[in-house]
C-alpha cells in the first residue's frame, strides 16, 4: 500500500510540474471571393491567444479577381496546397472556408480521400446563389437576376466562378444543362464524391437572415428557392432526399450542426468575436 501511495503521490507531483500541452489539429482557411488570406488575420490573432501553437494555413491563391476563375480550375490548384498539410496531419484538420470559399472547399472534400475532421462553412452559397448582390452589379451591370442565366449558362459564362452556382429556380433545365460544378457536385452521378464527402466527422453550417450577400441566405443551411421562390429547407431538398452526396448520411448520424445567427452583414462573418466565441472555437479541438 505504501508503495502505490508512493507512486500516486509521485504522478501528482509530475502532473502539476510538467505542463498538459493541448495539441490542436491544423486549420486551413480558404478566403470567399474577391478576397485573399488577410480575412483570416482576426482568426490567426485570437487562436494565438485561445488556443496557441495550432498551425493555421491560410490559402494564398485566387486571390481578388482571380477568384473568378472557374472553380475547377481553383480546386483542382488548391488540391496542391491542402494535400500536403492533410498528409502531415495524421489525427486530421479542419477546414474554415467562407462564402465562395465554401463551395472550393465541397469541391475538395470531393475530389480528395481527405482526413477533414470539421468543415465550418461560413456563410457560404452551398446550394446555389441567386440575387442580385453588389458583386454582380458590379462586374455584370447590363444584367439582373432575372436575365443573367442568358450569359451565365453558356460556355463561354460559366468561365466566371460565380456561374458555376448560379441557380436560376424559374430555368432549372438549364441550370442542370450549363452548370459545371454546383450541379455536378450535387447530382450523385460520381459516387466519389459522395465516398469521399462522408469521411467528415462534422459539418457545421453557419449564416443568417441578415447577411445582405447570400441569396437566399438559407443556402448557407443548404436550403433554396423553389420555382416560386419559396424556401426549401436542406431536408426537402432532392440531393437530401436522394442522399446523391452524403447529406443525409452525415445528417443520420448526428454530424451537422446548423447555426442561425442574426445581425451579421457579410463581410463581417470572419472577424465577429462572437461569431468565432460561440460558434467556432468550440470545434476546433
Amino acid at each position: 500500500m505504501r508503495k502505490n501511495t508512493g507512486l500516486t503521490l509521485t504522478f501528482l507531483i509530475f502532473a502539476l510540474v510538467v505542463p498538459f500541452t493541448v495539441q490542436y489539429k491544423p486549420i486551413i482557411f480558404m478566403h470567399g471571393i474577391i478576397g485573399s488570406p488577410t480575412e483570416a488575420e482576426y482568426l490567426i490573432s485570437i487562436l494565438q491567444k485561445v488556443h496557441p501553437g495550432t498551425q493555421i494555413t491560410a490559402v494564398n491563391a485566387f486571390n481578388r479577381y482571380q477568384s473568378f476563375e472557374p472553380l475547377w480550375e481553383q480546386v483542382n490548384n488548391i488540391t496542391k496546397i491542402v494535400q500536403p498539410i492533410m498528409n502531415s496531419s495524421p489525427d486530421g484538420v479542419h477546414l474554415i472556408c467562407f462564402s465562395q470559399g465554401g463551395l472550393i472547399c465541397r469541391g475538395l472534400l470531393s475530389v480528395l480521400e481527405h482526413n477533414v475532421d470539421t468543415f465550418i462553412a461560413l456563410s457560404s452559397p452551398l446550394a446555389g446563389q441567386y440575387g442580385d448582390t453588389d458583386y454582380l452589379k458590379d462586374f455584370f451591370p447590363y444584367y439582373l437576376k432575372e436575365t443573367i442565366y442568358k450569359y451565365f449558362y453558356t460556355k463561354n459564362g460559366q468561365k466566371w466562378s460565380v456561374a458555376n452556382y448560379w441557380r436560376d429556380p424559374h430555368h432549372t433545365d438549364l441550370y442542370h444543362e450549363f452548370s459545371s460544378y454546383l450541379y455536378k457536385l450535387d447530382n450523385g452521378q460520381n459516387s466519389n464524391y459522395k465516398n469521399n464527402f462522408v469521411r467528415l466527422k462534422k459539418l457545421v453550417l453557419i449564416g443568417g437572415p441578415d447577411d445582405g450577400v447570400i441569396t437566399p441566405w438559407q443556402s448557407s443551411h443548404f436550403g433554396f428557392y423553389d420555382g416560386n421562390e419559396k424556401i426549401k429547407e436542406m431536408r426537402n431538398q432532392e440531393y437530401f432526399l436522394n442522399d446523391t452526396f452524403g447529406l443525409k448520411e452525415l445528417d443520420g448520424r448526428g454530424a451537422i450542426d446548423t447555426h442561425v445567427i442574426p445581425g451579421v452583414e457579410h463581410v463581417h462573418w470572419y472577424r465577429n468575436s462572437t461569431v468565432f466565441n460561440k460558434y467556432i472555437e468550440p470545434y476546433l479541438t
